[in-house]
């Protein structure tokens, strides 16, 4: 975006035009880091969020438009499956974290995690 643009932008006190809001919700869709992209854009990141809600109401998570069925489960399926994605990535930093303490300690204790040999005892 131009200097120019973002100086009307921010000029206007609670009202920003449309093509202005419509091009920040397209930005945002392809944005990693929306803090950043408010910052830049001179407007709180809630106001992001709800520029994206009013152009694409479907995209929060309400429910989509009649007679696209397949594509409204097909987009749930997805999100279900990221959410567990994320849970499993969650759980496998923990235990990734957890192990490290383990060995960690194990180090400092000069327990190797072999067994110890033991003679057989003699019956």
């Amino acid at each position: 975006m131009q200097g120019k643009e973002l100086q009307v932008a921010k000029r206007r006190v609670g009202r920003y035009p449309k093509e202005f809001r419509r091009m920040a919700v397209e930005r945002l869709k392809t944005c990693d880091n929306v803090v950043e992209l408010s910052q830049e854009l001179g407007v709180h990141r809630r106001l992001l969020y709800k520029w994206r809600d009013q152009f694409d109401p479907f995209a929060s998570g309400e429910e989509p438009p009649p007679g696209n069925l397949r594509e409204s489960t097909l987009r749930k399926e997805v999100n279900q499956l990221k959410r567990v994605l994320l849970d499993k990535t969650l759980e496998l930093d923990f235990f990734k974290g957890a192990l490290q303490k383990v060995e960690a300690r194990r180090q400092k204790s000069g327990i190797s995690g072999e067994r110890a040999s033991t003679t057989k005892s003699k019956k």
